[in-house]
This record gives structure tokens, sequence and C-alpha cells, in this order.
């Protein structure tokens, strides 16, 4: 047994487990060399580190072992090939889908924290940078209709629409008189999606909060009228209505928190 290794000697050279050693034999993926056939112990011979590297390296890669066993002894570059642009092509798809959660939660992040610490009593102007946005059909309402109908009639087509439903959903005002009119209906929705087709364009924002039930927005729209008068603003559509805190965040609808936000036009030059 001079030229062989037992199987802790083999699980120190390679750095795989003796547990995983043993299963990998089990299960006829990767076997020692011989077996002592008084005691049944395992024997590896140095030269399996090669042929060891293959297991490895797939199931590095996350590869299936059952894949990996059928591939052992019929392996050669083409085969391996095919297997590894597979592979390549299922990874791409998590890696989608990662991406897609990482952006999910990076969006409730912000709204959460910037929730958190802002004064919601104060009106104020403020810089806003660019936010790309998926912007929803245009809304029609029927006599009587709130922001459910037309909002459950875009979740049933969410596919058609191309939204994800899990990112923060707003409303979209075509100026702040419809806010005013009609708090509630809002004349279109939208998700804040990084994979938006629309951009709401940096600059100067009049900023207001309300806390509430969707649609609860107490005097906020008269606020904002009053401060942009009091103030000299000239107010461009369109506003946006988006929920810091919401049903995800909060468990009690009376404190879910909303900010409205409108650009603020810079006055033209004069000539």
């Amino acid at each position: 047994m001079k030229d062989f290794l037992s199987i802790q000697d083999f699980s120190r050279l390679s750095g795989i487990g003796t547990s995983t050693l043993r299963y990998w034999d089990e299960i006829g993926l990767f076997s020692p060399a011989l077996r002592n056939p008084d005691n049944n112990y395992r024997y590896y011979s140095p030269v399996q580190l090669t042929a060891l590297n293959f297991v490895t390296t797939l199931s590095e890669l996350e590869i299936p072992l059952r894949t990996i066993g059928e591939l052992r002894n019929e392996r050669d570059p083409e085969n391996l090939l095919r297997l590894l642009e597979k592979h390549e092509r299922q990874m791409d798809m998590e890696m989608r889908k990662l991406r897609r959660r990482y952006s999910i939660i990076h969006a409730r992040q912000e709204l959460i924290r910037y929730g958190i610490r802002i004064d919601e009593a104060q009106l104020s102007v403020l810089y806003r940078e660019d936010k790309a946005l998926i912007l929803w059909p245009r809304n029609h309402y029927e006599e009587g209709d709130t922001f459910i109908e037309p909002l459950t009639s875009v979740v049933q087509h969410s596919d058609d629409h191309h939204i994800n439903l899990s990112f923060p959903v707003g409303g979209y005002y075509d100026s702040l008189d419809s806010f005013i009119s009609n708090p509630g209906r809002p004349d279109r929705f939208f998700s804040i999606d990084p994979t938006g087709n629309y951009t709401r364009k940096a600059g100067d924002y009049l900023v207001g909060f309300a806390r509430g039930y969707y649609a609860e927005m107490g005097d906020l729209p008269q606020r904002m009228q009053t401060y942009a008068t009091d103030n000299s603003l000239n107010l461009a559509g369109p506003l946006y209505l988006m929920y810091l805190h919401d049903e995800i965040s909060s468990q009690d609808p009376s404190q879910y928190l909303a900010q409205a936000c409108i650009a603020v036009a810079k006055p033209k030059r004069r000539r």
C-alpha cells in the first residue's frame, strides 16, 4: 500500500472532505483505486487527482452529479462544449432573475429609508435625479370608479405590458390640477423599474407627503397649490405620487406614506 493514499491523506491532498469522497464512491461517480480486502478501507492513487479535477470543476459549476457521472466515461471536447453551452444559458437566466430581485430590493430599500427620515409635514423644493419608470397604459374611468378598477384591469394583463408587479407602484397625474380635482384617480400608473420605458427627468421638484390608505391625500393637493402660489413657482406636470411605505412595509394602512412631486419649471430667459 505504500504507493497509495488513505482516504484521509487523499482528502488532505485534494481538499475534498472524506464524507464527500465516500458519497461519490457510493454513487459510482469517483471511486478509490482499490480497497484493502481485509478491512475494505479505501485507497487512492496520487494520479487520481487528475481524474478528480474533472469532477470538482464541473461540480463547482453546479452541474448536477448525475450529469457529471453520465459524461465521465463519454466525454470529449464536443460533448463537454454542448454541456457548457447549455449550462451557460441556464446561468444566464438565473443571473437575470437575480438582477431583477436585486433591483426590487434596491428600489424598496431606497423608498423605505427615505420615508423613515423625512419630515412629512414639510413642503419643499428638492432636487431629484433621473428615475427610470415603466409607464402603464392610460386609465379609463366609468362613473363611480375609483383607482381600483383600472389598476385591476392592468394587473390582469401585466404580462402583456411587461410589468413586474413586485416593483413599487405609483400614480401619474397629467398636472397638479388633475391631482387636485381627482387625487384618488391617477391618469396612469407607473412602476419603479430600472428597465423602464420612461424617465422622470432630473431637476427641481416641489415635494410633499401624506399619510393614509391609498387615495387618502388629505389636504396635500391644496397645500401644494398654495405653496406654489405663495412662492411664485412655475409648476410643470406631470405629478408623480409614490408610496414610500405601503402594505409591504406597514401593517397599518393608516400609516402608509405617500410622496407627491411635480417639476418646478425654470423661468424663461429674457432676450
